[in-house]
């Protein structure tokens, strides 16, 4: 097939220099044909040298743009780089290097007709496979990647081939960054393990979540956080009438305050410091600010931290969440979206049940709203999370702590969760539980060796360390339970889930007998309760295996009675 391409190359090249002859003729003599015998003669002598000449140079490759006549002269006080990858990413940063104290010495690329090209006279030297020994040779000091568009499976082979050849390696930015031609020396950074957890790009229907988005009135609940931050932001980018950044962490709302307020659309941000389980300022912000869409990230999150506080878990994480809905219907909201967990399923743990009751919430409870609820994993980068603690450990204590040698979970990260939750918000219709497509679950002990490796260091240097699964933590995440039917949506990332669902005025009943437990019953009764509502959840606690918390004297929201609308009734 290479073969192929080249005498098609080499034709079109013979007949480009045929035509250029006739044309420099034909101008010379104002468009007659003198002399014609010697135009015969003179033709195949142009045409055989300047192909031999384009043979001898690797010419026939069809790179002509990156081409060049650049002096190249090597200084001994030049740091020798090798560029992975050969298209226009690596062409910009040859140009770009070109003008510091680094030499491009070559590059390696996977694709066959690409070797032996020159780019801006830096050949095409090998491939991939061959990278530790081409860095060798060539007396590599430091190897530079540039493959924005390359997916995580790919980007992992690349860097166990850079980890093999004992240099120093660091990437460039990603393929915006490259389509504004801001590929430079100082943009180059270390790989990162999101790199390695990349997925090929997730295809929006940008104009539907424009449609949805634009010229809208809306809230983000737990604003300041990792999701919450990032949904505001790209929430922003669609134009609405307003943007309502809502948390109870002040300090973190003034720091998402300094971000966004560099962006476009600033003026149409405002910044609210209250608590959602506050029903009376809830409707009274919702009404003032005439709020349509609510995304509600607000939420505990932390496994081990909620068990041992199951009872203000549930206060916030669910009664919150009722209380904030009957707020939104009373305000006259029009949709609704629960960013939910894959710890929903089958939980077992406090906060996956939180998040397990919000979903059938949603699902049950009669409303004018659009409710949507959005399931995914954990998400790479976000506060708390394992890579940051991780990253931390391996600077500061000398070793990676990891619970269990098999524990696996599935990842995501920040923006591709939050592009999918926008998407997922176009499509859903009221009750639904979507859930996110997050590939295929990652080792954690994998994970942590990876981290290891892109510090610089061994496990002998930093060991990895085992210190057994947490209160509340599984080996491993599900996103669907059993009796669960999974449907397909317009979007191939994102799917329905169908089940037989407790109805809302059983599901009511024992919420109303959850609240009082959550005030002034002991731990576990609470979660006898729980386990009650979500049979999953039993088959994971055994009896008498908690501590009766203290009694709580009054519920912050004790005095937000109806959980339902009064006109749905039973």
């Amino acid at each position: 097939m290479l073969l192929k391409n080249r005498w098609v190359v080499v034709v079109v090249q013979a007949l480009l220099i045929l035509a250029s002859l006739m044309t420099a003729w034909l101008l010379r003599f104002e468009f007659s044909l003198p002399h014609f015998s010697l135009l015969l003669q003179a033709a195949p002598l142009l045409l055989g040298f300047r192909l031999l000449a384009m043979r001898r140079y690797n010419l026939f490759h069809g790179y002509w743009r990156y081409t060049s006549v650049r002096e190249r002269r090597s200084r001994d006080d030049r740091s020798r780089v090798l560029i992975v990858g050969a298209g226009s990413a690596a062409e910009l940063l040859i140009r770009e290097l070109a003008h510091t104290d680094y030499e491009v010495v070559g590059c390696v690329d996977d694709d066959r007709a690409k070797q032996g090209v020159r780019l801006h006279g830096v050949q095409v030297v090998g491939t991939i496979d061959e990278l530790a020994a081409v860095a060798a040779a060539y007396a590599v000091a430091e190897i530079f990647i540039a493959m924005p568009s390359v997916t995580g499976l790919r980007m992992r082979r690349v860097i166990e081939r850079c980890q093999a050849s004992g240099r120093k390696f660091k990437t460039i930015p990603g393929l915006s960054d490259l389509a504004k031609g801001r590929v430079t020396v100082n943009q180059l950074r270390d790989v990162d393990v999101e790199d390695l957890l990349g997925r090929d790009p997730v295809r929006l229907d940008l104009e539907a979540v424009r449609r949805h988005l634009a010229g809208q009135v809306v809230m983000v609940t737990g604003a300041a956080g990792s999701i919450g931050s990032e949904l505001c932001r790209q929430i922003l980018d669609y134009a609405p009438a307003k943007l309502i950044c809502l948390d109870q962490a002040e300090t973190a709302l003034f720091y998402l305050q300094l971000k966004l307020d560099r962006l476009k659309y600033r003026d149409r941000i405002e910044y609210c410091v209250s608590d959602i389980t506050d029903g009376t300022s809830m409707r009274t912000l919702l009404r003032t600010r005439g709020v349509q869409i609510i995304f509600n990230a607000a939420a505990y999150k932390h496994v081990p931290l909620m068990e041992s506080n199951s009872a203000e878990a549930m206060r916030n994480n669910v009664f919150g969440l009722l209380t904030l809905l009957q707020a939104a219907e009373d305000a006259g909201c029009e949709r609704f979206l629960l960013i939910s967990s894959d710890k929903a399923v089958n939980p077992t743990s406090v906060m996956g049940c939180t998040k397990r009751l919000g979903e059938l919430i949603l699902a049950s409870r009669p409303s004018r709203m659009r409710c949507v609820s959005v399931r995914f994993g954990n998400v790479l980068g976000s506060q708390g999370s394992v890579v940051p603690v991780f990253q931390q450990q391996i600077r500061k204590d000398g070793q990676v702590t990891v619970t269990h040698r098999e524990i696996t979970r599935f990842f995501m990260t920040i923006p591709e969760a939050v592009s999918l939750v926008l998407q997922a918000f176009t499509i859903g219709q009221h009750g639904n539980i979507l859930v996110l497509d997050m590939g295929e679950p990652i080792r954690i002990l994998d994970l942590a060796r990876t981290l290891i490796k892109l510090s610089g260091n061994s496990e002998a240097e930093i060991p990895v360390v085992f210190s057994g699964l947490r209160p509340g933590e599984k080996l491993y995440e599900e996103r669907f339970y059993s009796s669960e039917r999974l449907l397909a949506t317009p979007h191939e990332k994102v799917n329905r889930t169908e089940s037989d669902l407790m109805d809302w005025a059983s599901l009511r009943r024992h919420l109303e007998d959850l609240l009082q437990l959550t005030l002034s019953g002991t731990e576990e009764s609470l979660l006898a309760k729980v386990a009650d509502i979500i049979p999953e959840y039993a088959r994971y606690r055994r009896p008498g295996e908690r501590e009766p918390v203290e009694r709580l004297e009054r519920s912050p929201i004790a005095d937000t009675p109806p959980f339902v609308p009064a006109e749905a009734g039973d």
